[in-house]
């Protein structure tokens, strides 16, 4: 991990200690984790925005991936699933569309591992 990045990852702790309900700094840090290959980290951050504001719809993309890579593709297709309506109901058409592929290509994944 760079220099840079460590300290881009405590500024970012930071601010959440400072303001626990911040799901932009919550998220921001989680792709920090997610990008230095620490999951669990990323997933308790993700994991917690999608429980405190579950409005806050990029989470699901995000998460959804993570659980793809984490092998737990059955909670990646829901997650989609939630995110879509999420999207759906805030106008987020662009987002909408990137979890309707990302559906598609776990349900793709899905299929191929029952055949």
């Amino acid at each position: 991990m760079s220099k840079d990045n460590k300290s881009k990852i405590k500024q970012l702790a930071r601010q959440i200690k400072n303001n626990p309900g911040d799901s932009f700094s919550k998220f921001a840090l989680g792709l920090e984790f997610r990008k230095n290959g620490e999951f669990k980290k990323a997933r308790i951050l993700f994991e917690d925005i999608l429980s405190s504001d579950p409005d806050y719809v990029g989470v699901y993309y995000h998460l959804g991936k993570l659980y793809e890579a984490l092998d737990r593709l059955t909670d990646a297709k829901e997650l989609y699933n939630d995110g879509i309506e999420v999207a759906q109901t805030q106008s987020e058409t662009r987002t909408e569309m990137e979890l309707k592929e990302a559906l598609n290509q776990v349900e793709i994944e899905i299929e191929q591992r029952t055949n």
